[in-house]
């Protein structure tokens, strides 16, 4: 039996996961330690049932077999003279083949590729698909707009952009000069040429920030022949959906994938709204770099668009 520890918010959580039915597809049996990284009340909740997903728990008596966290005296000994019987692995990079390798170990990772999972896509497909728009799960902490962004969405020629801030200004050596404001006007630019009619839909965690960040995307497209009338017209064309909580952010998932194109910062979170978007000829766009410093090449799926910090096309992920 393989224990995957569980750890991050739902865009990490559908990773994880993946990886179990990648697992159960080759008769591993696999359960989850859904304890360790949840125990903080800051913790981001667990929100796999979104999905109507139930999965198999770790009991904590499995959990400390293999990661040897024992408080009896005789493995606290045998630890403090640095001799641990641990059963872990912790996946090394974006996508480690090693990991579907392991058998009866604590694996520790994020998981974030398709190709862990890539032979069983219609599976993975079919688990994660959102309810219809009747059945959406609303709560009272849901934004009262909701539906009228949902509409709004599948009535257009819509285009989901993603901004990611936290992690951006929390690890800036790794998230620095990436998804810069060129990178997102090179974007809105290849969908515009391919896109007349296309309207922007924004979404961030930080809503506050991105109204500021929204007026100058907007304002680096005004050239000085444009009328009072074109230059409203093309403000009209981009609506920041206002974010939902922690609780909440299922929803912008779900809005992001109705779009009939994306635009994705380097966030697994827009990631997914993207991989979830069952539109044919869906434009994709991504940043040229995922992580500095890290060989990012297997996040990327067939047919994404990879745009530089600069805002030029670098290439097609055939």
């Amino acid at each position: 039996m393989n224990i995957i520890r569980m750890s991050g918010g739902l865009e990490r959580q559908l990773f994880q996961y993946a990886l179990y039915m990648k697992f159960e597809s080759m008769g591993v049996e696999t359960k989850f330690d859904d304890i360790n990284e949840f125990r903080d009340e800051r913790t981001r909740p667990i929100m796999l049932s979104v999905f109507n997903i139930d999965y198999p728990r770790a009991t904590w008596d499995e959990i400390v077999r293999y990661t040897d966290q024992s408080r009896d005296l005789g493995p606290r000994l045998r630890r403090m003279f640095g001799k641990t019987h641990t059963n872990i692995y912790s996946e090394n990079g974006f996508y480690d083949p090693e990991v579907l390798n392991q058998r009866d170990t604590y694996i520790e990772g994020k998981f974030m590729s398709q190709k862990y999972f890539e032979d069983i896509l219609p599976h993975v497909h079919e688990v994660y698909s959102f309810p219809d728009i009747g059945d959406i799960a609303l709560t009272p902490h849901s934004n009262k707009d909701f539906l009228i962004y949902y509409n709004d969405i599948v009535n257009s020629n819509s285009v989901g952009i993603h901004i990611r801030r936290s992690d951006s200004r929390y690890n800036e050596e790794l998230y620095r000069d990436i998804c810069t404001n060129e990178y997102y006007e090179g974007a809105i630019k290849y969908i515009n040429e391919r896109v007349p009619d296309a309207r922007f839909f924004v979404f961030s965690n930080e809503p506050k920030w991105v109204k500021g960040w929204l007026k100058e995307i907007i304002m680096s497209q005004v050239t000085d022949d444009m009328t009072h009338d074109e230059i409203n017209e093309l403000r009209r064309r981009f609506t920041l959906v206002e974010a939902n909580d922690e609780l909440t952010s299922y929803l912008d998932m779900f809005l992001l994938s109705k779009c009939r194109h994306n635009i994705l910062s380097n966030s697994s979170f827009s990631w997914w709204g993207a991989w979830m978007n069952e539109h044919d000829d869906k434009i994709v766009i991504a940043p040229n770099t995922w992580i500095n410093g890290e060989d990012c090449e297997h996040i990327y799926t067939e047919g994404m668009v990879l745009i530089n910090p600069k805002g030029r096309v670098d290439r097609k992920i055939r």
